[in-house]
């Protein structure tokens, strides 16, 4: 009769006698396993994407068009329907975007820049564990080309690591190499599925991040400052929350937000932890109490969020650079990073903000935010009223006008 062991969870059969160094080797085969599937699945991939790449960059070398006809690319796609009928990804329309794909990365800006920005993305990703057995392409110059007159790009490996939906949405939705790349590391650092990408190309995600008015450059680490800076944005869309009126207090835009913390995390990126609104500290004998608390489990440290319904003042960064001090000593422990100020208001002075930094040694980053909804925008049962008798009365007077005329 078979037994089961719970704690280590293996299945035990009446012939065998286990003990831990067996436990121990069981755990490491199903790792070994799981990790042999990602390998499998990212190997698939890779050919799959290698084969979209070269078919575009056939279409575009043989001049397919020119020779066969406008109608080259339906017959291409119903060939290969027909000798791959359990096949997908043979339509007419998705042919025609790997010939996209390829133009799109080879028809822009010299081999320079781009071999520059596949190196620094390249760079970027070295700590994700995948890895591929052998390269699938590298950069070459084609030095005799009538074909294409710009500089030829063999499928870049770190292209497959993005799946084939992904990357449509890319070329698609992207205006430069710069942006494309951007999204490409985006994908491959957070494992964006196709919708969060879309959402995050909406969000124009490309000119908001990094680009927070900060002094993090100054008060952190470079790696730590560079990741936090990924990470901040400089304007917040605040869209899912709504006040009452167009007037409205900080206690009412905090409510608005922590009532829908789950939109609210959405926005603020992958990674942040909601620690608590309103937070207290003691310090002196008095109680004080922070907006917004966080804790960011990539950048192992908490985020001190202060929310003003106005335009920046000097002042607030002072009272930020306070509670910072505060939950670097009353919070953090040996193995939290540096804690970090984020001030989010209606609006700024950029120079307000970069004089206001002078002297304060806390790493902190001031953003805006907009599109709040206000309740009141809409008008109210008496207004209503009042228009309806309003269209009423124009509509009799219409009347009266036609029968006149008749």
């Amino acid at each position: 009769m078979n037994k089961i062991i719970h704690k280590s969870h293996v299945i035990s059969s009446h012939d065998t006698n286990l003990d831990s160094d067996y436990v121990e080797w069981i755990a490491e085969l199903k790792h070994r396993y799981r990790s042999a599937q990602v390998k499998a699945s990212v190997r698939v991939n890779a050919e799959k994407l290698l084969f979209n790449w070269e078919l575009g960059r056939d279409l575009v070398q043989k001049k397919a068009e020119e020779r066969w006809g406008a109608g080259v690319v339906e017959q291409i796609s119903l060939d290969m329907k027909r000798e791959f009928p359990e096949a997908e990804g043979f339509s007419t329309s998705n042919l025609w975007y790997m010939k996209k794909w390829y133009l799109f990365y080879t028809n822009q800006e010299p081999s320079a820049k781009l071999q520059q920005l596949i190196g620094e993305i390249t760079s970027s990703i070295n700590k994700i564990e995948i890895k591929l057995q052998q390269p699938v392409g590298e950069f070459q110059q084609q030095s005799n080309s009538n074909i294409v007159n710009k500089i030829r790009v063999d499928f870049p490996q770190i292209f497959s690591l993005v799946p084939w939906g992904q990357h449509i949405e890319i070329i698609t939705r992207t205006q430069s190499l710069e942006e494309a790349f951007f999204y490409i590391n985006q994908v491959i650092d957070k494992g964006l599925s196709r919708t969060a990408l879309v959402n995050c190309i909406k969000a124009n995600l490309y000119e908001h991040q990094g680009k927070i008015i900060n002094n993090f450059n100054e008060h952190l680490p470079e790696l730590q400052s560079k990741l936090v800076q990924e990470v901040l944005k400089e304007n917040y869309d605040f869209g899912f929350a709504s006040v009452e009126h167009c007037v409205y207090e900080e206690a009412e835009l905090e409510n608005a937000l922590t009532k829908n913390i789950t939109d609210l995390l959405l926005e603020l990126g992958n990674g942040f932890a909601f620690v608590g609104r309103q937070k207290e500290i003691y310090v002196g004998g008095r109680t004080r109490k922070i907006d917004l608390l966080f804790y960011h489990i990539r950048l192992r440290c908490y985020i001190v969020c202060e929310l003003k319904v106005k335009p920046f003042e000097p002042e607030f960064a002072g009272k930020l650079n306070y509670y910072v001090n505060a939950v670097d000593e009353l919070l953090k422990t040996n193995d939290d990073n540096p804690t970090i100020g984020l001030l989010v208001c209606s609006d700024m002075n950029k120079i307000d903000v970069q004089w206001s930094f002078k002297g304060i040694n806390t790493p902190m980053g001031v953003a805006t935010y907009n599109n709040i909804k206000i309740k009141d925008a809409l008008p109210s049962q008496e207004q209503l009223a009042e228009r309806v008798q309003l269209l009423q009365k124009e509509l009799q007077e219409t009347k009266r006008l036609m029968n006149k005329t008749k």
